[in-house]
């Protein structure tokens, strides 16, 4: 499939049936497989053999969709996990340890911030923020001796700051650590971290790749190019003998391309569980087909109600890179060519009470805390997911109490700026 366009990819990666098979993934809905013999089953717990032996590691549907995003990124091995949030934390963990440091974008989504500052730290893995438009010597500066990842989101959620990957990569790749993406916002539709210095790619697949707002998933790619023996004494885990595994040394006997994923699957699916459900892998891949085309439309949709509010009196600013007036307009020129994602931020004028207007008086726009539908769905921080903090506690965490975050989606879009209108007519 690595010689098929992308879109090609979207609808048959993954998974080609042979003759007299179904045409469709086939939900493999079982917890465990059956051997002949005991031998047969522990080449497989041995990992000197391809197979299942119990879903809670690996499941046929869950690894033919994995193998379908793989390919999408250009990547040489993946897994699903039960969520974006999982993929992060086993992306991360999967290298750190007790004493390890993280370097991470300060702009990135909220609960990802939480698990690398609050969470992991209670396991001793302590963590540097840096700003996303932080110079080569600020970030260099943010490293330690016991740095072992670098982590950030292409598109921040809900920020819309857009990573320069090229530019963290070289400050990772220059301490000898990997680049993790969280690559969510674009989808490979729109952006490919791997081309662009990136190691490892994570997603809530919970978003446009489903799309529909009905499966809860994570996906983690491995480029499968980062070099774990040249830098070997940085991470043991990979590459040192797994006692728990048999003393399989994962870089040594599956390489570049298989080590990571490999231990991830076999070594943290193992012990924490946050696997995927195969009808979930089915929901997610049926999204997937149609990627390629839904992408597009919900960035037409995004940039058209970005235009329109950046024109409104009652709009104080907005964030979305495709305006040429946005900070990040340029970087994204580089890495978002054809567009981002269909997400926009804006600020009312009239504050806390403006927004609680527009909030109440929008039709299409549903209020929830999701985004990346094939609905548009609309949220105002300072009363719903921040409501405990005052204004001045909302300026601080960058969710001022006039901001409005709006994911638009498949509808028309003369539907769409119609509603905000009206909406905003009525502040």
């Amino acid at each position: 499939m690595s010689d098929y366009k992308l879109g090609t990819r979207c609808v048959q990666g993954g998974y080609t049936p042979g003759n007299g098979e179904p045409r469709q993934i086939p939900i493999v809905q079982s917890t465990t497989f059956r051997y002949a013999t005991s031998e047969d089953m522990g080449k497989l717990f041995d990992l000197e053999a391809d197979g299942y032996f119990y879903s809670r590691l690996q499941n046929p549907t869950n690894d033919m969709v994995a193998a379908k995003i793989t390919e999408l990124e250009g990547g040489t091995a993946g897994m699903l996990t039960s969520s974006g949030q999982a993929a992060n934390f086993f992306a991360l963990f999967n290298i750190c340890e007790c004493g390890d440091h993280i370097v991470a974008s300060s702009s990135i989504y909220g609960g990802t911030f939480n698990l690398i500052s609050v969470t992991m730290a209670k396991m001793g893995i302590t963590s540097t923020f840096v700003s996303p438009d932080a110079s080569e010597e600020e970030l260099d500066a943010a490293f330690r001796p016991n740095t072992k990842a670098v982590f950030g989101e292409t598109i921040a959620n809900p920020a819309l700051t857009v990573l320069d990957i090229e530019k963290f990569a070289k400050a990772a790749h220059a301490h000898g650590v990997p680049l993790i993406v969280d690559n969510t916002f674009p989808t490979p539709v729109n952006c490919r971290p791997f081309e662009w210095g990136a190691d490892i790619v994570t997603h809530s697949t919970t978003k446009y790749m489903d799309g529909h707002g009905a499966a809860l998933g994570g996906a983690i790619i491995d480029h499968g190019v980062f070099d774990w023996m040249a830098h070997a004494e940085k991470f043991p885990g990979l590459c040192t003998p797994d006692e728990s595994y048999h003393g399989i040394t994962y870089a040594e006997k599956f390489g570049k391309e298989g080590a990571f994923i490999t231990k991830c699957t076999s070594q943290l699916m193992r012990d924490f569980g946050s696997m995927q459900s195969p009808q979930n892998a089915f929901i997610l891949n049926l999204g997937l087909e149609s990627l390629h085309v839904r992408m597009p439309k919900h960035v037409e949709n995004a940039q058209a109600v970005a235009e329109f509010l950046y024109s409104h009196p009652k709009v104080a600013y907005v964030n979305y890179s495709g305006l040429p007036t946005d900070k990040y307009y340029e970087v994204a020129q580089k890495y978002l060519p054809n567009g981002g994602c269909g997400v926009v931020s804006f600020g009312l004028k009239g504050g806390r009470e403006a927004a609680s207007v527009f909030m109440r008086e929008l039709k299409l726009g549903a209020i929830e805390t999701h985004v990346a539908d094939a609905r548009t769905c609309c949220l105002n921080p300072a009363t719903s997911t921040h409501r405990q903090m005052n204004d001045e506690q909302l300026k601080e965490a960058g969710v001022p109490a006039e901001l409005i975050r709006i994911s638009l989606g498949l509808e028309d879009k003369e539907d769409l700026i119609a509603d905000i209108a009206h909406a905003l007519d009525a502040i």
